[in-house]
């Protein structure tokens, strides 16, 4: 028998404690992410969703402007990707960042577009540790869908020439399905 670090006594405890350590930082981080997700549990429907984002679309292209358009649910994850006609490809990922930033950040920070975020943390100084996160794009181009007062859904145009134009974009395929929305 060697004379080295016991693996039982000590040794467990302390393993026991690391793990009861690690699970507790689990919950712990969870909590947020949890927090943050759906509260009345009302979802955007897939039909909505496809309206809204066909709605941006057409909105764009009447302007000469062609675009793509993401409609992701509170979670960040994708319901509609609509690559319009003669949008390069880069639109696809801006579109998704927008509407990305949000749906995620905004139920957060208290912002249902993305160009009064912008606004609200230009020169800031946590501008740019929000701007390095994965997926967070900080130019304007989204808006936030609403049922019940939080939001459920967010739209995300990419490629008109300006966010603003882009964002423009976006509320009209908002406008397009509010009427259908809970209040």
């Amino acid at each position: 028998m060697s004379k080295g670090i016991s693996t039982t006594g000590v040794g467990a405890r302390v393993r026991g404690g690391l793990l009861a350590l690690l699970l507790a930082g689990g919950i712990m981080a969870a909590a947020p992410a949890v927090a943050q997700v759906r509260g009345s549990g009302w979802e955007l429907p897939l039909t909505l969703a496809n309206e809204a984002a066909l709605e941006a679309v057409r909105a764009c292209a009447e302007k000469g402007w062609p675009v793509s358009v993401a409609v992701v649910d509170v979670s960040g994850e994708i319901r509609v990707l609509v690559k319009g006609d003669h949008s390069t490809t880069h639109t696809r990922t801006s579109s998704f960042r927008k509407a990305y930033t949000v749906a995620t950040l905004g139920p957060v920070f208290g912002f249902d577009t993305l160009s009064a975020f912008v606004e609200k943390t230009r020169g800031g100084p946590n501008t740019q540790a929000l701007a390095s996160l994965p997926d967070i794009l900080l130019l304007a181009g989204g808006v936030g869908v609403k049922a019940k007062g939080e939001i459920v859904a967010a739209i995300g145009v990419g490629g008109a020439p300006g966010g603003e134009k882009d964002e423009a974009c976006a509320a009209a395929g908002l406008a397009r399905i509010a009427d259908r929305l809970p209040h």
